[in-house]
Order: C-alpha cells, then sequence, then structure tokens
C-alpha cells in the first residue's frame, strides 16, 4: 500500500481492483495524438484505471474516500467489457493495518457510479449487505436523488445493489459538508450531478481530490474532461475555479483512478510538477 502522511493525517491507498478503459471515453473530444502523450493506451486503444480508495487515519478515526469496484460484485461480461484487471483487496489491505470493515467510521462518496460504489456492499446468504456496517456514509442531496431515481443514461451505472443495503447509513449535503475540521465535501456537479470533491487542510497546507472531474494528471487542462461527464460545461468551470485557486496557493491533488500517480503538486503556472508521490504499482 502506497501511503503519504500530511501532517496529522496519515493516507493509505486501498486495492479496490483496477479496470481498463476506452481512451477516448476517458478523454472525450480529446485527439488521441494528444492524450496519448499523457496516458499509454495498450492494443485495444485501453487506458489502465486504477479504482483505488484512499484511507484516512486521522483523530482516532478512520474516513475512506470511495470504494472500489469490490469482489465477486460483477459478471463475466461486465468485466470483459470493463477491463477488469484486479477485483477488490480492501480486507486484507485492512487486514495489514490491523483493522476490518468494522472500523471505518465515515465513508466519503465522490459519487455513486459503479467503479467508486461497488465495494459498499457485498454479499451474503443471497442478499447485499452493508460492507462498512458502522460508517456514516456522505454524499451530495443531489447524487442521492439520482441514484435512486436514474435517468435513461445513469441508470447504467447507478445499481440498486450499490445502494439499497446502505440507506440507513447515508447522510447528505447540499453545497458543503464540513465533516470534522480538516475534511471538507465540496458539490461540484459536472462528471454527475452530484458529484464532489473533497479537500483536506493541515497547517496552512492543502490537498484537493478533485474525484472524477480530474481523474488523472493527465486531465490538468479543464477542457479535458470525460465523455462519462454528464455535465462537461459544469465539469470545466470546476476545474477552471478550483486548479486556479490551487496553483495561487500551492495545493497539492491527489488521485483515485490514476495508474502512475498518487499525488502532485504544480507550480504557480500550473507548467511543471514540483512536488509528487508515483504509484508504487505502476
Amino acid at each position: 500500500m502506497d501511503k503519504l502522511t500530511f501532517h496529522d493525517m496519515t493516507l493509505y491507498w486501498l486495492d479496490g481492483g483496477v479496470i481498463s478503459l476506452d481512451g477516448g471515453a476517458i478523454f472525450g473530444v480529446v485527439p488521441k495524438p494528444l492524450w496519448s502523450k499523457k496516458y499509454p493506451a495498450n492494443e485495444k486503444n485501453q487506458i489502465t484505471q486504477a479504482t483505488e480508495p484512499i484511507l484516512i487515519q486521522y483523530q482516532d478515526k478512520h474516513y475512506l474516500i470511495d470504494t472500489g469496484i469490490g469482489k465477486d460484485k460483477l459478471t463475466e461480461k461486465q468485466k470483459r467489457n470493463f477491463g477488469v484487471q484486479e477485483e477488490s483487496r480492501i480486507y486484507e489491505n485492512l487486514e495489514k493495518l490491523d483493522l476490518t470493515r468494522e472500523d471505518i467510521d465515515v465513508v466519503l462518496m465522490t459519487h455513486m457510479h459503479f467503479d467508486h460504489a461497488s465495494g459498499l456492499t457485498h454479499e451474503e446468504e443471497g442478499e447485499f449487505v452493508s460492507t462498512y456496517p458502522r460508517a456514516a456514509i456522505y454524499m451530495t442531496e443531489t447524487e442521492w436523488d439520482e441514484v435512486r431515481h436514474p435517468n435513461i443514461r445513469s441508470k447504467s451505472t447507478y445499481w440498486k445493489q450499490n445502494w439499497e443495503a446502505i440507506q440507513d447509513q447515508v447522510n447528505t449535503f447540499e453545497n458543503t459538508l464540513e465533516v470534522v475540521p480538516g475534511i471538507t465535501m465540496i458539490h461540484t456537479g459536472g462528471h454527475s450531478n452530484g458529484h464532489a470533491v473533497i479537500k483536506l487542510e493541515q497547517k496552512g497546507e492543502t490537498i484537493l481530490h478533485m474525484a472524477d472531474i480530474m481523474a488523472s494528471t493527465a486531465h490538468q487542462n479543464p477542457l479535458w474532461v470525460m465523455a462519462y461527464d454528464d455535465y462537461p460545461m459544469d465539469s470545466i468551470y470546476a476545474k477552471q475555479e478550483w486548479m486556479e485557486r490551487a496553483y495561487q496557493n500551492n495545493y497539492k491533488f491527489i488521485f483515485y483512478h490514476d495508474a502512475y500517480y498518487r499525488m502532485v503538486q504544480w507550480d504557480e503556472e500550473g507548467k511543471e510538477i514540483v512536488d509528487g508521490m508515483n504509484r508504487s504499482k505502476s
């Protein structure tokens, strides 16, 4: 597991699974000769996408950002279509940290697409049950509404088996939520209507988790958004706002999907990486 110490917070990247998605879908209208310089593709035009939750240990509590693709949740057809390279090994990761799934206090859901939410539940005796039964689960009110009432586009990724068993644990917010001092969720929309980013603050320093409106370092350009984004202009506006603020204030960025970087910090002009942490599995 990769580990990052951020003052009083300790961050671990857990093995939530690895998938391979079409490069054109991940980079939208950006031509392949451009995006392939920053993120390589295989012979099928697929690019590796980690789905690796971030465990935050802070003030004797355990916070989890998103939950991976789960284990034994996907059909063989889904595994083929999504190019599954690895399924989740989160239980084993937690065991190495002397933790169990009952030790997770809070789950922070940036959004509920299958590659982020499938790890919320697992099957026991033919029924889906909560994977983290003691945890409070936070997401935007907009996301939770759409999860339960998906439209013709979103119903393909908001699966009942990922949310029905955790309904009693869900807590929602509208615009901004300070989960605890130092951890804040902010509703951005864009990738999904209820998409949120997460801000970590410690001793005057800030780390941003932009989730899927900036899924990798290769998506740094505000115009480079996924074809999966339901509201691409909202993604672009949110990226512009947050990245300008980040450059000016020396924020760092952390990633759930990036197959090569865990954390980066760009200079004040956003041109050069001045600090970074590689994904050890890449």
